[in-house]
């Protein structure tokens, strides 16, 4: 099982193939924001990778990063992004200080849109 490590707050199992951002709020309980529901619309679920960034990304990720000007080294959406390897990220985007009500509508199992894939 892929080991995700978040600064901060500590190293997690994670199923094979789950998503990103269901790995932080379901199985590590942070408070990372995702307004869109994972759908790629914002960039509210934005992590920073410290280790083991994919290189590969979805087309909408990709537009999205690019269209929002958050285009950065490391810096990933995590609700387009499979845990399938070892992982460490850091929190960008939290529902602590945000002044939002909440962090978002819960996400999808699969990544949505159904995603097309190129490099990073």
């Amino acid at each position: 099982m892929p080991k995700l490590t978040i600064q901060g707050v500590g190293e997690f199992e994670i199923a094979p193939e789950k998503r990103l951002i269901n790995a932080l709020v379901e199985d590590a309980g942070t408070d990372q924001l995702h307004a869109c529901g994972g759908k790629s619309r914002c960039t509210t679920c934005r992590v920073k990778f410290v280790d083991g960034e994919p290189e590969s990304m979805t087309e909408a990720e990709k537009e999205t990063l690019k269209a929002k000007g958050v285009e950065q080294p490391g810096v990933r959406l995590s609700c387009q992004i499979v845990c399938d390897d070892d992982m460490t990220v850091e929190l960008v985007s939290r529902l602590e200080g945000s002044g939002r009500k909440d962090q978002g509508t819960p996400c999808a199992e699969d990544i949505e849109p159904p995603p097309s894939w190129t490099k990073k």
